[in-house]
């Protein structure tokens, strides 16, 4: 039996399991499971993998897209180039590969808000790993951004010093932060709302629930919405790719 899992903290509002379960149901497969597990340090994946030597291959989620560097033997071009790693394959030999596949959907996911649109300035919520692959992602597309942080120290912007005119101006405003995923579902990224106009579009990573406070603010101002489920379904298939090649 090859074995497959998700490794973050916490994971309640996950819906990977969920995911691969019915995927290999319906395609057939019958020789792989997924789980979760929730460690509470990313120091704990070495014991992890020594207990279940089945395991083939592992996502990454908050708080250790970063952290889990440290412990892999090797990394693809885009996990070194975006510094963060969501996709781990381990090799027959149990050499560990650190790969970065939030950027497969995040290039589907602007894609599909976006389509023609090419915004002048986007707006990049959190400086998390996720944020880091939606830098890279910019960066590809030629669009120029900001970022806002909890820490002054971390981005040009904090949540409590914004200016109400960069928000106007950057069209595009992406959450790459946890804040509104469940069970958190009341609270959303602290922006001037009030500035967002039917020109913008605004895109959550966030896809558990599917309407976040952040996004629905946005659908009250007119803007284009897109929730994370695009990105969460592009970057399962593309780890699964990984694993099998």
């Amino acid at each position: 039996m090859r074995r497959f899992g998700l490794i973050g903290r916490p994971l309640g509002h996950s819906a990977s399991a969920a995911y691969f379960t019915e995927k290999f149901s319906r395609e057939g497969i019958t020789d792989c499971t997924y789980e979760l597990y929730e460690l509470d340090s990313v120091g704990c994946l070495p014991a992890l993998l020594t207990k279940i030597p089945e395991l083939c291959g592992l996502n990454v989620t908050i708080p250790y897209k970063r952290e889990v560097i440290a412990l892999l033997d090797e990394l693809s071009f885009d996990a070194q180039a975006i510094g963060a790693v969501n996709c781990i394959r381990r090799h027959a030999d149990g050499r560990l590969a650190g790969h970065n596949t939030d950027i497969v959907g995040l290039r589907a996911s602007l894609d599909e808000l976006l389509g023609a649109e090419q915004p002048a300035e986007a707006l990049v919520l959190g400086t998390g790993g996720a944020a880091q692959a939606v830098q890279y992602a910019l960066a590809e597309r030629g669009i120029p951004f900001a970022i806002v942080s909890r820490d002054a120290m971390r981005g040009d912007y904090t949540y409590d010093n914004l200016p109400c005119e960069v928000v106007e101006g950057s069209r595009l405003i992406i959450n790459a932060s946890p804040v509104g995923t469940y069970p958190a579902v009341d609270e959303a990224p602290r922006i001037p709302y009030a500035y967002v106009t039917p020109g913008h579009f605004l895109l959550d990573l966030v896809y558990n629930p599917p309407l976040t406070r952040f996004l629905d603010f946005g659908r009250q101002r007119g803007a284009r919405i897109l929730n994370g489920e695009t990105m969460f379904r592009a970057q399962a298939e593309a780890s699964w790719r990984i694993w099998n090649e």
